[in-house]
C-alpha cells in the first residue's frame, strides 16, 4: 500500500535538529519524508540533504527532496517532489531516472490531467484547508478535488494544506491514498508520537473507507 503519511520537514518550522527528527519519525513508522527548505543556498540545501540520506539509507523511510532533482540524484535520496513552477516532471525524470519517485503538487483538476499523463509516481492536491505554511498559497481546493481527482487517475493521491488529526478522516473518505502533514507533526511536542496516532488513524480511516489503494509505485527506497 502506498505510505498513508507523508511527514513534509519544512526547515522553517523545525523546533529540533532535522536529522534527528527524521530518524525519530521513521523510527515511529513513518515511511515517506520530505525535506524542503525554500530559503537555503544550494550549498547548504545540498548539504543537509545528504546528511539526512546518509541517516536514513537503512531506514524504511524513503526521503523526498523538495524542489531539488539534480541533488535528490546526487544524495541518492528516494525521490524529489516539484511543483507548477520547478522543472516538468518529464525533466525532473531525465535527471532522477527510473529508480526515484517522481511527486508533483496540482491545485486544479487541469493540473490533474496534465499530472495524470506524465511520469510521476504520486499526485498530490491542495491546498485541501487553510494553511499558513507556504507564503504564496494557492487558493483552497477543499476535499472536493480529491473526489473530482480520483474519478480521473489511479496514481497515488496525497493531499497536502491544513491536514491536521482532527481533519485527516474526512480526506481520507474523499478518496486520499496518503496526506502530508507538516505543522500539526513539527509543532508537537513529541512528533514521533504524534506519527503514532497519526498513523494508527490512518489506518483505520482507511479501512473503513476501503479508499482506492494502488500498490506503491517501483525503484529503490534511499541509499
Amino acid at each position: 500500500m502506498f505510505p498513508a503519511l507523508y511527514a513534509v520537514l519544512d526547515q522553517q518550522l523545525m523546533k529540533t535538529p532535522v536529522v534527528k527528527c527524521a530518524k525519530d519519525l521513521a523510527a515511529a513508522g513513518v515511511e515517506l519524508i520530505q525535506y524542503r527548505a525554500k530559503d537555503l543556498s544550494s550549498r547548504s540545501y545540498f548539504a543537509t540533504c545528504s546528511t539526512l540520506a546518509e541517516a536514513l539509507a537503512n531506514a524504511s523511510a524513503r526521503l523526498i527532496i523538495n524542489d531539488r532533482p539534480d541533488i535528490a540524484a546526487m544524495v541518492g535520496a528516494g525521490g524529489v517532489h516539484v511543483g507548477q513552477h520547478d522543472l516538468a516532471p518529464g525533466d525532473a525524470r531525465k535527471i532522477c531516472g527510473s529508480g526515484r519517485w517522481i511527486g508533483v503538487s496540482t491545485h486544479n483538476l487541469d493540473q490533474v490531467r496534465a499530472a495524470a499523463n506524465a511520469p510521476v509516481d504520486y499526485i498530490a492536491l491542495g491546498p485541501i484547508f487553510p494553511t499558513s505554511t507556504k507564503k504564496q498559497s494557492d487558493p483552497v481546493v477543499g476535499t472536493s478535488l480529491i473526489r473530482e481527482a480520483r474519478k480521473l487517475t489511479q496514481k497515488p493521491l496525497v493531499a497536502i494544506g491544513g491536514i491536521t488529526h482532527d481533519r485527516a478522516p474526512e480526506v481520507f473518505a474523499a478518496g486520499a491514498n496518503s496526506i502530508a502533514v507538516i505543522r500539526d507533526l513539527l509543532e508537537a511536542r513529541d512528533p514521533a508520537a504524534r506519527a503514532r496516532e497519526f498513523l494508527v488513524l490512518a489506518d483505520k480511516s482507511r479501512s473503513a473507507t476501503c479508499a482506492h489503494d494502488p500498490a506503491p509505485p517501483g525503484g529503490r527506497n534511499n541509499g
